[in-house]
C-alpha cells in the first residue's frame, strides 16, 4: 500500500471538518500524535515587505522572527502562524494560478463577526496592492459569509465568518 502524501492527508482532514486518527492514518491505527493541526502555512511572495505589512497592519499578525538572509518573516496571531518567503527572483516568479498549478488554492481565516468581515472588506478595498475578488457574500448556503482577496504578492486569501448555530 502506497503511503498517503501530506496533501492527501490534509485534504482528508479539511473535508472531514476535523482530523481524527481514523481519517489520517494510512492503516487506520490510532496514534497518540493525532489529530494533526496546522503548525504554519508558508507562502512564497514577490514583495516580502508589502505582504508582511498587510498581514501585520490589516490582519492583526505580529512579527515573530525575521531572517534577512533567507529572506523571510514568521508571523503569528495567537491562533495561526504564517511564514512569508521572498521568491529568489521576484521579477521572474510565476504568478499564483489556483486553477492550473498544483498547490495552494487559497488560505482562509475565520473572523469574529459579520461586522468584522465588513470592516476588513472596507479596509482591504482601499489598501494599495490588494485586489478584491469578491465582497462579503453568503457562503456554503449560509448563514456563513465570506470574501476573497489577493494580497500584494498575489496569494489568494479568504476571510469567513460562520455564526454559531
Amino acid at each position: 500500500m502506497r503511503p498517503p502524501t501530506i496533501v492527501s492527508l490534509l485534504l482528508g482532514w479539511a473535508l472531514s471538518g476535523c482530523a481524527t486518527a481514523s481519517t489520517l492514518t494510512p492503516d487506520n491505527e490510532a496514534s497518540e500524535n493525532l489529530p494533526l493541526s496546522v503548525d504554519h502555512v508558508g507562502l512564497t511572495v514577490s514583495d516580502l515587505e508589502a505582504s508582511k505589512t498587510l498581514f501585520v497592519d490589516v490582519l492583526g499578525f505580529t512579527v515573530l522572527k525575521h531572517d534577512a538572509s533567507y529572506p523571510a518573516y514568521i508571523l503569528g496571531n495567537g491562533a495561526s502562524k504564517i511564514t512569508l518567503w521572498r521568491a529568489s527572483d521576484p521579477e521572474q516568479a510565476t504568478p499564483f494560478d489556483r486553477k492550473n498549478n498544483v498547490g495552494l488554492h487559497h488560505l482562509a481565516f475565520a473572523v469574529s463577526s459579520f461586522d468584522h468581515l465588513e470592516a476588513l472588506h472596507q479596509t482591504l478595498a482601499a489598501y494599495r496592492g490588494v485586489t478584491i475578488e469578491f465582497a462579503p457574500e453568503l457562503a456554503y448556503g449560509g448563514p456563513a459569509k465570506h470574501m476573497m482577496f489577493r494580497e500584494p504578492s498575489g496569494n489568494r486569501v479568504e476571510l469567513v465568518h460562520r455564526p454559531a448555530q
